[in-house]
């Protein structure tokens, strides 16, 4: 897997959530042998025993039990522990949702149908923001509550946290709660990791513009998960190779900005080295 990846031209590798634990001995006897370096590690890695396939969201900051929310940090705590000994600078964080309707493949499908923004679109699209104000704030004083043990464990380790910007409408963070959660930890270590085609969906369906917000948000930016998206929301699409308007938008990213390519199992190696090659050209790297 680590070879393939780097036969691709790419010399740093992101670990997913989709990393099995029956993995991680070949991975690390590859990095221990210097034949292999990490961008970065997504929360939760290695996938929880428990579970049979990747697992972002299998447990939840957010969640109104307590026993799973002390999962959810345990998981990441052990996660940093995967970041320390792989020399890995990020580990990229999900922090999971509210409580209602996940209204967001309600809205794909209706755009999908020729009827974004119709009267149904616009009322299933109100009635979610009326809900999700309603429930967000105790939501929120979890989430916050499970990152203190995950900001201070990570400044020990010298590891940086990206909180993630998300796909749906009802997930952790909205962009307007989002730089409320990383003032709130106070901490130089946490910021943002901007997904281009989790923003560009949400920009699809008239939640928000996408270059508004990036630029708002840029400072406070430290990691991008890069890809490309198909209308409506298509995403995970070799960059350029798309509808949207990558480059302008990858302009906008801070200078230091650590860029990971996030991309569909299902694209071919012949599609990623024409988008690597077009990337080489606008950007010289």
């Amino acid at each position: 897997m680590l070879r393939e990846i780097q036969a691709l031209g790419f010399n740093l590798i992101e670990l997913g959530h989709g990393i099995r634990i029956s993995l991680m001995s070949g991975i690390q006897k590859m990095f221990d042998a210097g034949e292999v370096r990490f961008s970065s590690i997504h929360n939760f890695c290695p996938v929880p025993m428990e579970m049979t396939s990747a697992s972002p969201d299998c447990y939840q900051f957010s969640a109104a039990g307590k026993s799973e929310r002390n999962r959810a940090v345990k998981q990441t705590l052990q996660t940093l522990d995967l970041a320390e000994r792989l020399n890995a600078p990020f580990v990229v964080l999900h922090c999971g949702s509210i409580q209602m309707n996940p209204i967001t493949d309600e809205l794909i499908a209706l755009a999908q149908n020729g009827k974004l923004l119709s009267r149904k679109y616009v009322r299933k699209k109100i009635e979610a923001v009326r809900k999700r104000e309603r429930e967000a704030p105790r939501h929120l004083t979890w989430v916050k509550e499970c990152l203190k043990p995950i900001v201070e464990r990570a400044a020990e380790k010298n590891v940086r946290l990206g909180i993630e910007g998300r796909r749906g409408y009802e997930e952790i963070p909205s962009e307007r709660e989002l730089p409320q959660i990383v003032d709130d930890t106070a901490a130089p270590h946490v910021g943002y990791w901007h997904d281009m085609g989790h923003i560009q969906i949400k920009e699809n369906l008239g939640f928000l513009d996408h270059a508004e917000w990036l630029s708002a948000i840029a400072p406070r930016t430290i990691g991008c998960h890069m890809q490309d998206v198909k209308w409506p929301a298509q995403d995970h699409q070799a960059p350029f190779l798309g509808e949207m308007k990558l480059e302008r938008l990858t302009r906008m990213l801070p200078q230091n900005c650590q860029i990971v390519w996030e991309l569909s199992p299902r694209l071919s190696a012949e599609e990623i080295l024409r988008s690597r090659a077009i990337w080489k050209g606008r950007f010289g790297e």
